[in-house]
């Protein structure tokens, strides 16, 4: 039996409706995920996977039903980046910054309404929370629009405890962003490489490892920022060194790449080259969201690039075949 190389997958498509591309994919090569949008880049409106909860769900039982039983993946951390919003009738969400600013007790109300909604809905994994400390409040990409919860690393960690006790207790899987730790950087990165690598500080760093491991669904985002002692000329999801110093650390945390199809890596390599490189490098799953650019006839081709790959021994079978087993497992602790 050939092995299920689209289990290294999340991928994302356009509209309410499963497209014929992606239930083939599915068939073909099995599918780790699928994410889903609330806005189209290419339309510039709100208009893609999302219009009511009742539509969502059908929806995503539609997707775990398809072939391997795809997760279903979504970005709520809440504010600017919440993909359900509460003028469709979702669950209301504050940004990182506001929620910090909260008592206790409202926190756990506001996280058990959101994460027992995203059960219901037949979503299994948030890629959230974002634990980048908000160390340039200038960040476009997380400071500036209130991403982080605080400049304290104490109020960070707490956050994130408090959001994976709602999580644990609906029994959603959880996705820490940015690794290594982006809030310092100063340019976004879905226009450019970050580096990072005057701006990271070790705790940052090790909040990563301190936490992964504890929350539900043992996963981590690796972002595509630049940390030159470590790698000069690769960002991290590309990079063998960084992804190594976070395996060493973490040996069965799921890695997942930040979305290919950022501007940084499309003007360098591509979606095709950067995800091949990326699961040579280390990555569990690639995420290509196919929003930024409508490249959902090149999947197949990636899926069978990637299969070749491990056919020729471009790619390590073993690695690879180890990845599959974390994204199983995954599937099986959320089902």
């Amino acid at each position: 039996m050939p092995m299920p190389f689209g289990e290294l997958f999340i991928l994302g498509f356009h509209g309410k409706v499963i497209p014929l591309w992606l239930k083939d994919f599915a068939a073909r090569f099995g599918l780790g995920g699928v994410i889903l949008f609330d806005y189209s880049c290419q339309t510039r409106q709100y208009d893609n996977n999302i219009a009511s909860p009742d539509q969502v769900q059908s929806l995503c039982a539609e997707i775990a039903a398809l072939p391997s039983g795809p997760l279903v993946f979504i970005d709520q951390e809440g504010g600017l980046v919440r993909r359900l919003k509460d003028s469709l009738g979702f669950q209301p969400l504050p940004s990182a910054k506001d929620f910090n600013l909260l008592d206790t007790a409202e926190k756990r109300e506001i996280l058990a309404a959101s994460y027992g909604e995203l059960r219901r809905l037949g979503i299994r994994y948030n890629f959230a929370p974002v634990i980048d400390v908000d160390d340039n409040p200038d960040n476009p990409n997380i400071g500036k629009i209130k991403r982080s919860y605080s400049a304290d690393i104490g109020e960070v960690e707490a956050n994130a405890r408090l959001v994976d006790a709602a999580a644990r207790a609906a029994r959603i899987g959880l996705c820490l962003k940015h690794f290594p730790g982006i809030g310092g950087a100063s340019v976004d990165s879905h226009l450019e490489f970050m580096d990072i690598s005057d701006a990271l500080r070790p705790e940052q760093e090790e909040l990563f490892y301190t936490l992964a491991p504890q929350i539900h669904g043992d996963a981590v985002l690796v972002s595509h920022a630049i940390v030159r002692p470590w790698d000069a000329h690769n960002p991290m999801t590309l990079s063998s060194a960084g992804i190594g110093r976070l395996r060493r650390r973490l040996p069965e945390t799921l890695l997942i790449t930040d979305d290919m199809q950022m501007q940084g890596l499309q003007k360098a390599l591509g979606t095709a080259a950067a995800s091949r490189r990326a699961l040579g490098a280390g990555m569990d799953m690639v995420c290509i969201g196919n929003n930024l650019f409508v490249q959902e006839r090149e999947m197949a081709g990636l899926a069978e690039a990637v299969a070749a790959a491990a056919q020729d021994g471009a790619l390590d079978r073993a690695a690879v075949a180890q990845s599959i087993a974390r994204v199983r497992k995954r599937k099986a602790l959320l089902a």
